[in-house]
């Protein structure tokens, strides 16, 4: 990947990492076209380990910080995961029944309650950064319409661990 300006997670408070690994995602690859907004829209396998012991469960976003919107633009938002959960499979993203537990999906930018997949405007590859955050409690207490930015907000206020996979997709 090109030399780009730091994540917004490189500015929260530091927590422990752990692993993230995909069967459909490679760091640092580029995205395939099946988990691209309008050539598959797929949510992609994820599984984790090496999580914190203090988790109390755990919650999915990815997060686009290079949309031209001065915020960046949030594709996913599966909470409130159980704390025995250490993957979501391949189509997870599709609705609330596809997620573990009372796992549901809080609004995206699009706005949907689910996962929508890289839809960059032509130009620069932008990132996909892919984040399981293990927290210090088994629900954040938030609704499916909350605003992405309050979800951000109490991801980090609770975060206890975070595993991070960036991939990147340009249009065109």
């Amino acid at each position: 990947m090109t030399a780009r300006p730091p994540l917004p997670y490189d500015f929260l408070p530091p927590v422990p990492s752990f692993q993230v690994t995909s069967r459909d995602l490679t760091d640092g690859a580029t995205m395939p076209d099946e988990h691209v907004y309008a050539k598959g829209n797929l949510s992609p396998h994820l599984a984790w380990s090496g999580f914190p012991d203090t988790t109390q469960g755990f919650a999915v976003t990815c997060y686009d910080p290079d949309a031209p919107t001065g915020s960046g633009w949030w594709h996913w938002l599966a909470l409130d995961l159980p704390a025995t959960a250490t993957e979501l499979t391949r189509g997870a993203g599709s609705s609330d029944h596809d997620l573990p537990g009372h796992g549901f999906h809080a609004r995206n930018d699009f706005p949907g309650h689910r996962y929508d997949g890289a839809a960059p405007p032509p130009g620069p590859a932008h990132r996909y950064v892919f984040v399981v955050h293990a927290l210090d409690v088994p629900s954040l207490g938030l609704k499916a319409d909350t605003p992405a930015a309050v979800v951000g907000f109490h991801l980090s206020a609770h975060a206890v661990g975070r595993a991070m996979l960036v991939v990147e997709y340009a249009a065109g």
